[in-house]
């Protein structure tokens, strides 16, 4: 059936952590965790929002006989602290963390695993610094541009209009002009009667949106709360990039190969982002569109190609 979720025989069995930590970045303590091979291939995991956080399933797609997987919590999500924290919390101090953990672990480099928001954050990091880097796999790809934040927030709903409705309705008639500052308002209140409410309907708008078959799906708790509040805190500031930076860097990464899987029907992040950015790469990028597939990293198609892609690398 189209849009069928992977099978969770498909995937890698879980498998407990073979090491956890925190490292101390001030006011953040970053949660990490290592799984797999002490001396397999080095990988990062770089999960979506900003603020999504990483989970268990998120380490089954990794083969643990090849990979050394790291996967961490960005600033303000997941076992991180402070949760939901925007303070000291910008595109370069993610950056910064990445760094700061792979000197901690005693990695020289890695290859980059991304999707959505991650694709972004592995391409901001790879163009900082492509010595550490051996390849990418890039999923949904989101190059947090103005214009991708406008059709987050005013275009997305020709699609998915009865969440769109819910999302939009929430805010008083007069706010609607301005969706992304009347919600980063309320997000950044201090007040959980103002902030909880606000954040629940917005991450439950974009998770309903998330997949080719339609469906609501609600979002509740600190996981809504980090998504919701991070997400309008970097859209509000652009991403903390300049304009265009990953397309206008492009030539720095250009040798690194790269696998780019995208949904068809990604109506979050449309294709066309990720057919600019493969033409742009060149010969060391490989573009694969799964025709029956949205956004989500297991729709079936998506997650078929992001385990062909890293078996490719694991060689």
């Amino acid at each position: 059936m189209a849009n069928a979720f992977i099978q969770e025989k498909e995937l890698f069995p879980i498998q407990p952590p073979f090491s956890s930590g925190t490292l101390d970045r001030g006011l953040h303590q970053i949660y990490f965790e290592e799984c797999g091979r002490t001396d397999g291939k080095p990988v990062l995991f770089l999960h979506g929002g900003p603020g999504a956080g990483i989970s268990a399933t998120h380490r089954r797609l990794f083969n643990p006989d090849r990979f050394r997987c790291v996967l961490f919590d960005q600033r303000g999500c997941g076992r991180s602290t402070p949760h939901a924290e925007t303070a000291q919390n910008t595109t370069q101090d993610l950056i910064a963390d990445i760094e700061a953990l792979r000197m901690r672990l005693g990695i020289d480099s890695w290859l980059l695993f991304g999707g959505s928001w991650g694709s972004t954050l592995a391409l901001a990091y790879a163009i900082a610094h492509p010595e550490r880097v051996t390849g990418l796999v890039l999923r949904g790809i989101f190059l947090g541009t103005r214009p991708e934040v406008d059709w987050f927030l005013y275009d997305m709903g020709r699609f998915f209009p009865e969440a769109y409705k819910e999302f939009v309705e929430y805010l008083a008639r007069d706010d609607r002009e301005d969706i992304l500052m009347s919600y980063h308002d309320k997000l950044t209140n201090d007040q959980t009667l103002v902030h909880q409410p606000a954040a629940e309907r917005w991450a439950s708008y974009e998770t309903s949106c998330s997949t080719l078959r339609a469906g609501a799906r609600r979002v509740t708790g600190r996981s809504a709360l980090s998504m919701a509040r991070l997400e309008a805190h970097y859209f509000a500031n652009d991403c903390f990039m300049p304009p265009d930076h990953i397309m206008s860097n492009i030539r720095v990464i250009r040798h690194l190969p790269a696998h780019i899987i995208q949904g068809r029907h990604d109506v979050i992040c449309p294709p066309v982002t990720a057919h600019r950015l493969a033409e742009a790469w060149g010969r060391n990028a490989t573009l694969r569109l799964v025709d029956d597939a949205g956004h989500s990293t297991f729709e079936s198609g998506i997650a078929h190609a992001l385990l062909a892609a890293l078996d490719e690398f694991a060689i």
